[in-house]
């Protein structure tokens, strides 16, 4: 005796599937069931309906014995292969591209067509006036349930029009007139045409939950990328400027230390005071608080470049220029950028840092004179590095990661609407230019 359970693909072992209450189900599966149940109920009340009308009408009005037993019987196999053929067509309907083979179709079409053509000689042998029309579109109705699923509309409609023909040939064989003949004909017509549209509009409906469902699991997953890339964005951004800085001020310790002068003490413990720094801004990071505040990145960017001996002039209106949290952020992290990028990708000795509102446009300007040949960024800029969009991430211009910070700050900028060029400036600098336009960050005034 098999097992009831069901048999995993490899047949290694039988795996049982807990039938979920209806409460225990998901909103889609709710829907899903509710549509499946109720195509199948419609089948079988066609099933059920015909089965009567077979067994009473013949019966009543003395048909062929034979075809009281047969007749009965076709309509059971029928309903039985279109329930199966059903339940196939309306999983190839939600599976865009799937074809059912004929193996699928053929026998439940055979069947339906044995059927139809027993009601046609009962009606032909016994009194059905009046039932004919409910027990012909009784009879097609369980196959025509699948058959709108599996073809194309037109297809469809065409043949709807040739079930019309063959019934108009067909019926007035069962010595009706041809008034009565007609209007049998166009009752079966609206039946299953009427059937074709619901089943039809039934699994559209469904297939659109299932594409909400299934867009909405994609916007899911393109969040968690989305915050994946900040995340790593923000953790380049952070330990990029103050590594380098670390690495700076440790240098700079050692050349002291081994002269046996006194600084070496004070640099290392602005070494330690920068790790703990970037400790804090990592928790930050990863707690979802961190960040940028434009005026702080300022007066840090005009230290740390001043401590490596590089001239360093910030302009910026100060508190007269009103930002927003958020443009301020974005301009933050430029300055941060481009500082550490002056630090690490350039022989600097002059590096102007400036913020200005010009014509409805919040600018920020980073120029620096630390223009290398070969090194950097592919306009031969130095201290363009990860900035220049085709330079390395080393000093010597053979670091991998190239383009990670212009990338990161031209996402952070388009956030709040601005833009990012990046490129030679005159006398041989290099110059940075971010905009953010007024009317869209909200400057206040």
């Amino acid at each position: 005796m098999r097992n009831p359970a069901r048999q995993r693909e490899d047949g290694s072992a039988p795996v049982k599937r807990p039938v979920k209450s209806w409460n225990g189900r998901s909103g889609l599966a709710k829907v899903d069931l509710y549509t499946r149940v109720t195509a199948y109920m419609l089948l079988w009340a066609a099933v059920l309906v015909l089965g009567l009308l077979l067994l009473i009408r013949p019966i009543r009005h003395e048909a062929p014995l034979l075809l009281v037993v047969v007749a009965p019987l076709l309509n059971l196999a029928n309903g039985v292969l279109c329930h199966r053929f059903l339940h196939r067509a309306m999983d190839a309907y939600l599976r865009p591209g799937t074809v059912l083979p004929p193996r699928e179709v053929l026998p439940a079409a055979a069947v339906t067509a044995a059927t139809a053509t027993a009601v046609l000689l009962e009606a032909a042998t016994a009194d059905v006036a009046g039932a004919l029309p409910g027990m012909l579109g009784a009879a097609l109705v369980p196959f025509l349930a699948g058959h709108c699923l599996i073809l194309p509309r037109r297809t469809v409609a065409v043949h709807q029009a040739l079930l019309a023909g063959v019934l108009l040939v067909f019926v007035p064989l069962t010595e009706r007139d041809t008034a009565q003949g007609v209007t049998t004909v166009l009752s079966v017509v609206f039946i299953t045409g009427w059937l074709a549209v619901t089943v039809r509009l039934s699994l559209w409906v469904l297939g659109v939950v299932f594409e909400l469902r299934e867009a909405r699991d994609v916007q899911a997953r393109l969040a968690v990328a989305e915050e994946r890339l900040r995340f790593g964005r923000d953790l380049h951004d952070i330990l990029g400027r103050n590594l380098s800085v670390i690495a700076l001020k440790s240098e700079l310790a050692v050349q002291l230390a081994r002269r046996e002068r006194p600084e070496a003490v004070d640099q290392m413990i602005e070494v330690q005071r920068i790790a703990q720094e970037s400790q804090r801004e990592v928790r930050d990071v990863v707690r979802g608080y961190r960040e940028a505040d434009l005026r702080v990145e300022l007066e840090g960017a005009r230290g740390v470049l001043d401590a490596a001996g590089i001239d360093c002039s910030v302009a910026s209106p100060g508190p007269a220029l009103d930002l927003p949290a958020e443009v301020q952020a974005a301009l933050g992290w430029v300055v941060r950028e481009t500082t550490t990028n002056v630090l690490r990708h350039g022989d600097a000795r002059r590096c102007a840092i400036a913020v200005r509102e010009e014509e409805g446009t919040v600018l920020l300007t980073v120029e620096n004179d630390g223009v290398r040949t070969g090194a950097g960024g592919g306009d031969g800029s130095g201290a363009a590095g990860s900035l220049g969009g085709g330079g390395d991430g080393g000093d010597d211009g053979s670091g991998a990661g190239a383009g990670t910070g212009l990338v990161g700050l031209r996402e952070r900028l388009a956030a709040v609407g601005g833009t990012l060029d990046a490129g030679p400036g005159d006398d041989g600098t290099f110059l940075v230019t971010a905009r953010i336009p007024v009317a869209r960050a909200g400057v206040g005034r």
